[in-house]
């Protein structure tokens, strides 16, 4: 089934935050800090006010104070919110390089760039530190594992505390992943409109249209329904619109002083510095195995960057607890204060970092055992979660081994690196394996079958690229027995039936579930109207009643016929709104998708150069509603992967605290010309446990092990080990 959508995208019908069009619509254009750390002196904006078509200069001197709003800071180990994050305008206080420190707000665009370069700022500066290796002994238990030591975040124990130590057979490395940017084709955006002094409206670029009413309802002191978020349309996000920033603020703040909509568009410099990144993370894996290849002890340590004023915390160690055998494991996490901005969930979060340790120590463990890679891992299998001491609600991760192996032609890989050349390159192969928690939450989903025999569906939930409208077309179509093109399904308005911001994998797993109950709940209905209105359906029994084709049936009856658009007509309509929440199987069954990525890499053995000539992702993710927008999700994880193994960096000049690398000809992610024809496998086999629908969840697993998968298959044709992420020639020549 095609994606529903994708007439409207390639067409440019498809409208998105930046593209609503509101009557007397004005623009605002932030102004950063030219400094890292410090104070605001003075800020001159009378030149920038007497500009043309300025309508205002909003600083903190004269911003309003929205009444929820508290102090940046005040307790950084609270989740990440508006009431909790950077605060935009509050006080003259400077954390990090091109924090927002005033919006000017025009009548056109041009109007409103111009006047901000107008804007002089003075300052009181003091000293920084951007330098995640520097700050390393400064690093600290995050402050949600001091209050709970059953936190993820806290140290972790089974059997004896870094027992690889006095392993025979052992290994100590360590790994670091830069700093990496999110840079989707569409930049973050917002329309704001007070459509009365206590009633807003936003056309915002977010991942959950109710996390961000909640969010600015809360700032605001307004009552949560009189808050309207949409996000119909979101071009890309990989966890950058996971977080309600500053600009979101700003662009509100101004459209309350000027008393019109006013939109704001980030730049895409701006991105770099105002919407998260994957944290610089340092990582040390200690490990011992026996000389049959028996895993005995693991120790893996973390310690990565947040901001100074919010401790942002994620899953860098989840994978290890959980992969495979080892009597002893040990895990410590730590984070370091810097003078940056908050960093946040970037696709494959955490997860995808912790992976590149783990999996390059694996490749790095089999290769001084002289054990082929694959096999290692195969011995180390776990057939139950070892950390939480709970079956598998399900697991095919074999069959993901078997099917990429032969696929990617692991049987031409040698055990001696360098072994294989073509001219003047070397091939190596690499595989990576990656995890992420099937998680569902609780979902509400409205049905409303029309009487042209047609069913609207709606929910708030967005669709940031995975093909969420078409899978819930695609659940409905198969629920009621209508043809898709019956099926009408609505997202990304919060005034919708509820659902959970799209993030973490859990969409499908959460509100595919609602969607079902609610088609469910219909055909209830369809049935009593049907009893109601035809003695043959009156004493039928539920069982006996089948839906198709706009049809209802009756087994043993071939007479017995209703359209749904007559019944629903005689009843002058129906529609129901349903909530799903998740069974108790959670708390019997450890519930995951898996992954496996297998690379085929070329490097040129006189300039370095890393072509990744082949990639093959597998998935065990339960049952797989779309075979084609399932496809487009690994393979774009994978590019993902791709960059995340080669070229993203993005590099900070520590003696400034800014950002050298600022654009996309500096800040390098991958193209059509850098990534192969990338084959995908699905296991395609339901999950019990999840949810009815049998999924599991795709979006994380596409990234997560496809960067170790790349930096393996380059140690195999190499001989080199690089463990500093990304993959550059300079590390190889």
């Amino acid at each position: 089934m095609n994606r529903v959508d994708g007439r409207q995208k390639v067409t440019g019908a498809a409208k998105y935050a930046a593209e609503y069009e509101l009557p007397n619509l004005a623009y605002g254009v932030l102004v950063g800090s030219t400094i890292t750390k410090g104070r605001l002196t003075s800020i001159d904006t009378k030149t920038a006010e007497r500009a043309p078509g300025v309508l205002a200069v909003i600083t903190h001197l004269n911003a309003p104070k929205a009444p929820g709003t508290k102090p940046t800071g005040k307790d950084p180990s609270q989740p990440q919110t508006v009431g909790n994050a950077l605060q935009v305008f509050m006080d003259d206080k400077i954390r990090f390089n091109d924090q927002p420190i005033a919006v000017v707000v025009a009548n056109t665009l041009e109007r409103a760039r111009f006047a901000a370069r107008l804007v002089k700022a003075q300052y009181a500066k003091e000293k920084h530190q951007t330098n995640l290796e520097a700050n390393k002994a400064n690093a600290f238990l995050p402050t949600q594992a001091k209050k709970n030591p059953k936190s993820p975040a806290a140290d972790y124990q089974r059997g004896q505390v870094d027992a690889y130590k006095t392993g025979a057979l052992k290994l100590e490395s360590e790994y670091v992943i830069p700093t990496e940017v999110h840079h989707p084709m569409e930049l973050q955006a917002i329309t704001a409109h007070w459509e009365a002094p206590d009633r807003l409206t936003l056309y915002d670029k977010t991942q959950g249209t109710m996390a961000t009413r909640r969010d600015f309802a809360r700032q605001w002191g307004l009552p949560e329904e009189n808050v309207k978020v949409i996000a119909t349309y979101v071009g890309g996000a990989f966890g950058n619109a996971l977080h309600s920033w500053p600009h979101e603020s700003a662009a509100i703040i101004a459209a309350k002083v000027v008393n019109r909509p006013v939109r704001l568009m980030l730049t895409r410099e701006q991105m770099f510095t105002m919407v998260g990144y994957r944290p610089h993370t340092w990582q040390k894996i200690g490990m011992s195995a026996t000389p049959d290849g028996k895993i005995t002890a693991i120790t893996h340590e973390s310690i990565g960057q947040t901001s100074t004023y919010e401790e942002f915390v994620e899953a860098t160690l989840g994978q290890t607890k959980m992969m495979y055998q080892s009597p002893n494991l040990t895990t410590r996490y730590r984070l370091a204060a810097l003078d940056v901005g908050s960093p946040i969930w970037m696709r494959g979060p955490g997860e995808a970092t912790g992976a590149f340790a783990l999996e390059s120590a694996m490749d790095e463990m089999a290769f001084l055992l002289n054990i082929d890679p694959m096999e290692f891992r195969l011995r180390n299998y776990t057939d139950q979660d070892p950390e939480k001491n709970r079956p598998w609600s399900s697991k095919f991760l074999k069959e993901c081994y078997q099917a990429g192996a032969q696929r990617v032609g692991w049987n031409k890989r040698q055990l001696k690196p360098g072994a294989l050349r073509d001219g003047e390159w070397f091939i190596g192969y690499g595989m990576g394996v990656g995890t992420f928690g099937a998680h569902r939450g609780s979902s509400k989903a409205s049905a409303q079958l029309l009487p042209n025999g047609t069913v609207l569906l709606q929910s708030a939930v967005t669709d940031i690229g995975p093909g969420t409208g078409t899978a819930m077309t695609q659940i409905a179509a198969d629920t009621l027995g209508l043809a898709p093109e019956k099926i009408r399904f609505e997202w990304g308005n919060s005034d919708f039936a509820q659902a959970p911001t799209q993030g973490g994998s859990a969409i499908v797993n959460t509100v595919g579930p609602a969607v079902q109950e609610a088609c469910m709940a219909l055909k209830d209905k369809l049935r009593e109207l049907a009893a109601t209105s035809n003695s043959a359906f009156t004493s039928a029994k539920k069982e006996d009643v089948a839906f198709a084709d706009n049809y209802l049936t009756l087994s043993g009856n071939s007479t017995a016929r209703a359209t749904y658009a007559d019944l629903v007509r005689q009843a002058g309509g129906t529609a129901v709104t349903v909530e799903s929440k998740p069974s108790g199987e959670g708390q019997k069954y450890s519930m995951y998708s898996f992954s496996v990525h297998f690379a085929e890499v070329r490097v040129h053995e006189l300039t370095g150069e890393v072509r990744v000539s082949k990639l093959v992702s597998c998935a065990d993710a339960g049952t797989i509603i779309n075979e084609k927008t399932a496809g487009n999700q690994m393979k774009g994880g994978a590019v993902g992967g791709i960059g995340m193994a080669l070229m993203e960096h993005a590099i900070i000049d520590d003696r400034f605290g800014r950002y050298v690398t600022k654009d996309l000809a500096d800040y390098h992610v991958p193209v059509q010309a850098d990534s192969p024809a990338i084959e995908v496998f699905f296991v395609n086999q339901p999950d019990p446990y999840v949810n009815k629908l049998g999924t599991k969840g795709i979006g994380e697993i596409a990234t997560i092990g496809v960067a170790p998968a790349i930096a393996n298959a380059v140690f195999n044709a190499t001989g080199k080990r690089v463990r500093e992420l990304p993959i550059t020639p300079d590390k190889l020549v």
